[in-house]
């Protein structure tokens, strides 16, 4: 009686497990999709920050040449006041 109903029991457990196989390959290729477009964002995020960043950089560097530029100015100005008659 017992070997028979291991007999019956078998192919089911096996139909069981196949099934299990299955979903578990699915879920796996879902999870790998997720994953992908999850990379995708995330290197479109970190060239988004680097335009950011380059342009970020280049107000600073434009700002720091004109900042430059009235210093030269202002220095010229005072060398000229300075070199005037001394008292």
């Amino acid at each position: 009686m017992l070997s028979m109903l291991a007999a019956l029991q078998a192919p089911v457990i096996l139909m069981s497990q196949n099934r299990q196989a299955a979903r578990d390959r699915l879920a796996a290729g879902h999870d790998y999709e997720v994953n992908l477009k999850a990379e995708f964002e995330i290197m479109g995020l970190h060239e988004k920050l680097d335009r950011i960043r380059s342009q970020h950089l280049e107000e600073l560097l434009r700002a720091q040449q004109e900042q430059l530029g009235l210093l030269t100015q202002l220095t010229r100005a005072n060398g000229k006041a300075g070199s005037g008659p001394g008292i």
